[in-house]
């Protein structure tokens, strides 16, 4: 069978084996975070897919049915599509499967969380701004040789620490590491190695 790119999406090729998988928030397409993958790692390849649900128009990666409320069981489908995806792109463009890092922001952040929860294998590591539990898994996945940043800001009216809090816990309790948190102005940011 052959691998199935079905998302649109850019590709830019990199000379690292470490590939970024850049996944944009609500309203954001495949070329918005190009340049902040750059910024982070100008020799990684580049591999950003567009969210295939439109939420008024808005390019998203799974439904919500209010602001903060995800429709989980669109979540699942989305995640493993999107893992899929990944798997198959890997594939086509040759990359290292075991070096790739997602770096999402907001909507993109939390499929990113829910790939981490949901198929570990995918990513190396991910890098998370804005990000919130997404679901609880039936069970915790072996993040173990997984590195994560946490991004978050304290004052945000949308997404509540606690619940950036709650995905933090558990990610470490899948990680087997203890987890360090940092406070600097209005951002909280939480990271293992």
């Amino acid at each position: 069978m052959r691998p199935q790119l079905d998302f649109v999406h850019e590709f830019v090729p990199g000379n690292s084996n470490r590939t970024l998988l850049l996944l944009h928030g609500t309203g954001g397409n495949e070329r918005d975070l190009i340049p902040l993958g750059r910024e982070l790692d100008p020799n990684a390849a580049l591999l950003s897919p567009r969210g295939k649900i439109l939420e008024n128009g808005m390019p998203r990666f799974f439904r919500r049915l209010a602001e903060g409320v995800f429709d989980l069981e669109d979540l699942k489908t989305r995640t493993l599509e999107l893992a899929d995806f990944v798997t198959s792109a890997v594939a086509h463009y040759k990359l290292t499967a075991d070096h790739v890092v997602a770096i999402g922001y907001s909507n993109g952040a939390n499929i990113g969380a829910s790939m981490l929860l949901l198929r570990p294998e995918i990513l190396r590591g991910a890098i998370l701004f804005r990000a919130m539990i997404p679901l609880v898994p039936d069970s915790t996945p072996d993040l173990s040789s997984v590195h994560v940043w946490i991004g978050a800001g304290n004052q945000d009216a949308i997404i509540p620490t606690s619940e950036t809090q709650r995905l933090v816990e558990l990610l470490r309790i899948g990680s087997k590491r203890s987890a360090t948190a940092s406070l600097r102005s209005s951002l909280q940011s939480w990271c293992w190695n």
